[in-house]
């Protein structure tokens, strides 16, 4: 889903900068649209990343351990790091997202995103990082499947 976001990330801000310079013309909206998709894709892409294993990490001391050493480390990284933060993430962001919702919040800028799309966007950042602590589990138990030798 990601990755066909960015896409259409590129196709519409293909179309602004041919509208803006081409025929003078443009819509906020369009041009807000482009820098939520961009936030969705990075939010979106966050658990991918992580069951891919393409996220950041020290990779020059990872790289060299054995099965074993990188299921620990993994392991303890899920539940000192990864789990955490996204609870504190889930539990900062709610009033957030629910108080956008009851507000009926719409874009600040005249002409920008109406009403139900900045609710659903902020309700994102529910999504992220329920669905990395999904993967965190996911990758949780196959650090514990290795560690028993399985």
């Amino acid at each position: 889903m990601a990755a066909w976001l960015t896409l259409v990330m590129v196709v519409v801000t293909f179309v602004v900068v041919i509208m803006r310079y081409a025929f003078d013309a443009g819509f906020i909206w369009v041009q807000e649209s482009v820098v939520w998709m961009h936030a969705v894709v990075f939010m979106l892409g966050a658990a991918y990343t992580l069951q891919a294993e393409e996220h950041v990490r020290v990779d020059v001391l990872y790289r060299t351990m054995s099965e074993r050493r990188r299921a620990w480390v993994d392991l303890v990284g899920v539940i000192i790091f990864l789990l955490p933060v996204c609870l504190f993430l889930g539990w900062n962001s709610f009033d957030f997202v629910t108080q956008s919702w009851s507000l009926r919040e719409s874009s600040r800028e005249s002409g920008g995103l109406p009403y139900p799309f900045v609710p659903m966007l902020k309700s994102v950042l529910l999504l992220m990082p329920l669905s990395v602590a999904l993967q965190g589990l996911s990758l949780a138990l196959k650090s514990l499947k290795t560690l028993r030798g399985r």
